[in-house]
């Protein structure tokens, strides 16, 4: 009865070590991460580059831009997700996807009010107006 017993206990120590070494391992980093990294930092503007729009937490910054015709605009993805840049009337200009730390860059040389959105987040209001003057 005492052999049975000793391997119980020598069981019991086991499961409680083992358990105890994988929340140790798991707190410790070695398990996976829900959380995204950070993006990666943007590149230097292109030569020409005037004006600026940062697309960050699913909102231009600024909502709203007023340039010269000839203006050169770079959008930079702040986020760790992709957004785009595409004028509401689907001609004007259309970034495509640009990836977290990406960005995207158009050259204003037509005149006019033109308001854009992001189409992945234009749900959750990710929208910006763009306006061209001589």
């Amino acid at each position: 009865m005492k052999k049975n017993n000793l391997i119980g206990t020598i069981i019991a120590i086991i499961t409680i070590l083992f358990i105890s070494f994988a929340i140790v391992s798991c707190s410790k980093g070695g398990g996976s991460s829900y959380s995204s990294p950070p993006p990666p930092p943007p590149p230097p503007p292109p030569a020409g580059v005037t004006d600026t729009v940062n697309m960050m937490s699913m909102t231009f910054i600024p909502s709203s831009i007023s340039v010269k015709k000839g203006t050169v605009v770079l959008w930079i993805n702040k986020d760790s997700y992709g957004h785009t840049v595409t004028s509401v009337d689907g001609t004007s200009f259309n970034s495509g996807n640009i990836n977290g730390g990406g960005s995207f860059t158009y050259t204003a040389n037509t005149v006019g009010t033109f308001n854009y959105q992001c189409n992945y987040h234009v749900s959750m209001g990710m929208v910006g107006v763009l306006t061209v003057t001589n």
